[in-house]
C-alpha cells in the first residue's frame, strides 16, 4: 500500500475522481495475467484478507475487553479497550490494506460504495467475508476465555453490543441508535478524508486508528460501541439471548450513518467550475512565485 491508505488509486473521472483498490499481487502460476483464473485468485485473496482482518479486529478489540479490561491490578479499563480497537484497525491497514483495502466492516464497505469509492457489485462478497471472520474470531475468543476457572459467558459476555438493559450505562434505544448513526458517520468521514488523493500521504492508518479509538472512548458507555455490524454479529451469535435480539439495530444504524457520510463526502469533494478556476489560479500564482520568475528582469536577460 504505497500510501498506507485503505483504498486509494484514483481513476480519472468526473467530477469527483472514482477510486479502486490499490492491489499489488502476482499472478497465479500457470495463469495468464488478466485471465479468468487470475481474476478469481485475486478476488479470493481480497476476501481472505477481509476475513483475517475482521477476525483480528474481534479477537484484539473484544478480546481486550473480555480478557484484560478488569484483570486484577493491571486491568486496562475503558481507555485500554478503546486503544485496542484502534490498534487492530491500524495494524491491519498496514498488513492487508494493499490487498483488500482493509474495510473490516460492512458499514465501511457500504459507505465507500455511497461515496463512489468501491464497486457495488463487490460489496456483498466483502460483507460475507467480514461477517464470517467476525464469527470465527468470536468463537476463538470464547474458546480462550472459557479456559479460565469460573468464567461464565452469561456473566462475562463477549463484549456484545446492546441498548437498554444490555447497555453498559443503561442508555435507552433512542440514545443508542443516535450514537451509532453519528459515530459511524464521523468514522466514515475520517476514512474518506484521510484516504483522499488530496490528503497528506501515508497517515491514513494512523488517522483511522485514532479516530476509532476516540469513538470508543465516547460511546462504550452507551452501546459498548459497534460502528461495525460484523463486530456486533460475531459476539451476538456466540452469546445469544438479548445480544442476538438487539443485533438488528447494530446493522441498521451504522449502515445509515455510513451511507449518509459517503454521500456527504462526495458532495464536499465535488469541484464546481469556480473551484476549478480557483485551483488553476492558485497553481498559476505558485508558478509565478518561483525564484526565476521573481528575479529582476536584468538578471534573466542573456549577456
Amino acid at each position: 500500500m504505497p500510501r498506507h491508505s485503505l483504498l486509494i488509486r484514483h481513476i480519472p473521472a468526473t467530477p469527483e475522481p472514482r477510486t479502486q483498490l490499490a492491489v499489488h499481487s502476482a499472478p497465479t502460476l500457470g495463469c495468464r495475467r488478466g485471465g479468468p483464473s487470475w481474476r478469481v485468485s485475486l478476488v479470493s485473496r481480497k476476501l481472505a484478507a477481509e476475513f483475517l482482518g475482521t477476525l483480528w479486529l474481534v479477537l484484539g478489540g473484544c478480546g481486550s475487553a473480555v480478557l484484560a479490561a478488569t484483570f486484577p491490578q493491571v486491568g486496562i479499563g475503558l481507555v485500554g479497550v478503546s486503544l485496542a480497537f484502534g490498534l487492530t484497525v491500524l495494524t491491519m491497514a498496514f498488513a492487508i490494506g494493499h490487498i483488500s483495502g482493509c474495510h473490516l466492516n460492512p458499514a465501511v464497505t457500504c459507505g465507500l460504495v455511497a461515496a463512489g469509492r468501491f464497486k457495488a457489485g463487490e460489496a456483498l462478497p466483502y460483507i460475507v467475508a467480514q461477517v464470517v471472520g467476525a464469527v470465527v474470531g468470536a468463537f476463538l475468543l470464547y474458546s480462550i476465555a472459557s479456559g479460565q476457572p469460573g468464567w461464565d459467558i452469561a456473566v462475562k459476555g463477549l463484549a456484545a453490543n446492546g441498548f437498554g438493559e444490555a447497555s453498559p450505562g443503561k442508555f435507552a434505544f433512542g440514545a443508542g441508535f443516535v450514537t451509532e448513526v453519528v459515530m459511524t458517520f464521523f468514522f466514515l468521514l475520517i476514512i474518506l478524508g484521510s484516504t483522499s488523493e488530496r490528503a497528506p500521504k501515508g497517515f491514513a492508518p494512523i488517522a483511522i486508528g485514532l479516530g476509532l479509538t476516540l469513538i470508543h472512548l465516547i460511546s462504550i458507555p452507551v452501546t459498548n460501541t459497534s460502528v461495525n455490524p460484523a463486530r456486533s454479529t460475531g459476539p451476538a451469535l456466540v452469546v445469544g439471548g438479548i445480544a442476538l435480539q438487539q443485533l438488528w439495530m447494530f446493522w441498521v444504524a451504522p449502515i445509515i450513518g455510513a451511507v449518509i457520510s459517503g454521500l456527504v463526502h462526495r458532495w464536499l469533494s465535488t469541484e464546481g467550475p469556480l473551484d476549478v478556476l480557483d485551483r488553476a489560479a492558485a497553481e498559476a500564482a505558485a508558478r509565478s512565485a518561483t525564484p526565476e520568475a521573481l528575479a529582476p528582469a536584468t538578471a534573466r536577460e542573456p549577456r
